[in-house]
Parts: structure tokens; C-alpha cells; sequence
């Protein structure tokens, strides 16, 4: 199975779940906005996703100890919609993550802009994160040999 095969489940929704891993193993799952980069003649495929967070959140104390995440799609309360996806998350800075936050205005315009706008008053610095599918996903294999 490709990593074009695990996110196209992502294609037309608005929320994915999230879903980091505390030291212990335990998952926690938060429903997050996402952006995918489209084809084109610089990007092959949109095989990753964006989203971003606040830098001191809880999820971002998680991935900073284990990159491992799982995520699925779902809508805005957390249901999840599909099949998880095993995948690993990066932080971004620079020019990468600045092209995540374009992706993110662009697919939740005028919201995201709105809630910058009265987020920019209590003056919190903004995580921008890549989310990578992993192409050999036990359970996407398992469900396909079922």
C-alpha cells in the first residue's frame, strides 16, 4: 500500500484526528484542521499533511518525546470517520512552516484568518507541524488481507 493510498481518505474533510502518545503508550486524541499540499510540478503527490498548535500544548509536549502518531478523519467533535494511519510528525520552522500556514489560510478562509486575528492578542507563538503518512501500515494491511 503507497502513501497515496493512506491519505486519500483525507481528501475532502476538514478535520483529522490526532492522536499522540503520552510516555506510558497511552494515546490521546484531539481533532485538528489540516492542509495537504496539491500535485504539481514541484510537489509529486500530497502525501503529508499541515497543521499547527499552540508550542506549549500538550500534543506538542508529545511529539517532542515520541514523533510517533497515529491519525484518521473525523469531524470537528473527534468522531472518528475512516481508518487510522500510522505516521510520524516534524516540526517546521522557516520558509516549510510558512508554507504550512499558507496551505491552512487558504483551505479555512476567512475562519483561520478571523481566529488569528483575536488569537494575535495574547501573544502565542504558533507551532506549524508536518504529519507523514507511513507507507507500511499493519492495520491498513491487515484490513485489506481481511
Amino acid at each position: 500500500m503507497t502513501a497515496t493510498d493512506l491519505v486519500q481518505p483525507f481528501a475532502r474533510q476538514k478535520y483529522l484526528s490526532l492522536e499522540t502518545f503520552r510516555k506510558t503508550g497511552v494515546g490521546v486524541r484531539t481533532p485538528v484542521w489540516f492542509a495537504a499540499p496539491s500535485p504539481g510540478p514541484g510537489n509529486v503527490s500530497n502525501q503529508s499533511f499541515y497543521i499547527y498548535t499552540i508550542g506549549n500544548t500538550g500534543k506538542m509536549k508529545r511529539i517532542r518525546n515520541n514523533p510517533r502518531v497515529r491519525i484518521a478523519p473525523c469531524d470537528m467533535r473527534g468522531n472518528v470517520l475512516g481508518h487510522w494511519v500510522e505516521a510520524r510528525a516534524e516540526i517546521l520552522q522557516g520558509d516549510e512552516a510558512a508554507r504550512g500556514m499558507r496551505l491552512l489560510d487558504q483551505k479555512y478562509f476567512p475562519w483561520k484568518k478571523l481566529l488569528d486575528f483575536f488569537a494575535s492578542f495574547r501573544h502565542r507563538d504558533r507551532t506549524v507541524l508536518v504529519i507523514r503518512p507511513s507507507p507500511t501500515n499493519p492495520q491498513q494491511v491487515a484490513a485489506r488481507s481481511s
